[in-house]
């Protein structure tokens, strides 16, 4: 096991080239079950999550090859094998295979998905959807049974707006006899992403990116070429720090209409950014920065997986914020740890109010999830003296090479392995 470490007050100079699309990634590579001859997609991110979805394809018979940046899945001779242990509960992601494999094999055996503990990630709207196309879905020993003699397209309403039920719905239904539309659904840039790979791929889909998806269903799918987009989240990240930390910061490789919502409450709090096609341009601040009040919301509203990221920028910031997250409610583990740090920073319920300015200090804190572990990086570059960062692993879930393209920028970022002691006590607590 390895921690993290970070020294902070450096300021921060610089290009950092944002990596493909983690929660398009996720969803892109299960998707490639569905074809009959292989898949390429270009532009993944080196992070864990892509390294054990290529090793759950590979349990079911896939053929994987990873070149750089860039994955070549082999489905001809997959089977439907089960999975309902192992690898499947390392990351919550791994429900994508229910659709892929229930659209391609019209069965399918999953265990309930890991990842981060982010409070309540209810399933049913993936399995109303399943039911609803024609299959039978039973939870046995912790794993779910999908079973089908067929799919038959239908209309399917979400009661709840959901990235992953719309994209698992999606898997589901391009093999599906007849039309299926999916209303309500969900409208972020990585459901476009993969639509637009299934597509490649011969399905039949209109409407991804609003809340009514079309899909008629064809016989067989078979392999493309597919380039994955910038993530956005990984982006929102590095302009964040840039607004906290930066002289002068380009993040490059991005989609700046993906991060709206974010760039406006950072030009409501006093930071100077620009934006071109694809890059977003930051001017260290110059001066006093104004509080804002936040409430995430699904796309294009601001992003959840930002909001903590964006709580240690605030705690830079003369006067009070409040962070409200209307999408999970326990997203909050990080509040503790930014204390630690000596932020001022309480929780009421859905809501973080943070008062600064706070003058942070280096401590040893632990990441509890993915974007938590982001927020306490931004909150080490910030304090004075050296953070120690454990749950290591958490991060690497979704920030491909993140000290190489921190210390690129000027930052002190490190790893140690941590001793047996260190790691009795992690265990222990």
């Amino acid at each position: 096991m390895e921690k993290l470490k970070v020294a902070g007050g450096y300021p921060l100079e610089g290009t950092v080239k944002i990596s493909g699309a983690k929660n398009s990634a996720v969803a892109l590579i299960p998707a490639t079950i569905l074809a009959e001859s292989p898949v390429t997609i270009e532009g993944l991110p080196n992070i864990s999550d892509v390294q054990i979805l290529g090793g759950l394809l590979e349990e079911i018979g896939g053929k994987i090859t990873f070149e750089k940046d860039k994955i070549i899945v082999d489905p001809s001779n997959m089977i439907s094998m089960p999975l309902p242990n192992g690898k499947v509960k390392k990351l919550r992601a791994s429900y994508y295979l229910m659709g892929a494999m229930l659209g391609r094999f019209k069965k399918a055996v999953i265990g309930l998905p890991g990842g981060c503990h982010l409070g309540p990630r209810p399933i049913d709207q993936h399995i109303k959807g399943f039911e609803a196309l024609g299959a039978t879905v039973t939870n046995e020993q912790g794993a779910i049974y999908l079973r089908a003699e067929e799919l038959k397209g239908a209309r399917i309403y979400l009661d709840v707006v959901s990235v992953g039920a719309t994209i698992n719905i999606m898997l589901a239904a391009v093999l599906a006899k007849g039309r299926t539309i999916i209303e309500n659904a969900a409208k972020e840039p990585e459901i476009i992403d993969v639509a637009t790979l299934l597509s490649s791929m011969g399905a039949k889909i209109k409407g991804a990116g609003t809340d009514v998806i079309r899909i008629d269903g064809v016989e067989k799918l078979h392999g493309c070429r597919h380039s994955i987009i910038p993530d956005r989240i990984e982006a929102g990240t590095y302009v964040i720090i840039g607004a906290s930390m930066a002289k002068e910061l380009i993040v490059d490789n991005v989609i700046p209409l993906h991060l709206e919502s974010l760039i406006a409450k950072l030009r409501e709090m006093g930071i100077h950014i620009e934006t071109s096609d694809d890059q977003i341009y930051i001017v260290g601040r110059q001066n006093e920065l104004k509080p804002v009040d936040i409430k995430t919301l699904v796309y294009p509203g601001f992003p959840t997986d930002l909001q903590q990221p964006f709580t240690s920028l605030l705690t830079k910031v003369n006067g009070t914020s409040v962070i409200t997250d209307t999408i999970y409610s326990s997203r909050f583990k990080h509040i503790d740890e930014l204390r630690r740090m000596g932020a001022n920073v309480k929780v009421e319920g859905r809501s973080a109010i943070i008062t600064g300015p706070s003058k942070l200090q280096g401590a040893k804190v632990k990441a509890s999830d993915l974007r938590a572990g982001a927020a306490l990086v931004a909150a080490g570059l910030m304090a004075e003296g050296v953070t120690e960062i454990t749950g290591l692993e958490h991060i690497d879930r979704g920030y491909s090479h993140i000290e190489d393209k921190l210390n690129g920028l000027g930052a002190k970022v490190w790893r140690e392995k941590m001793t047996d002691r260190e790691i009795e006590q992690i265990r222990n607590a």
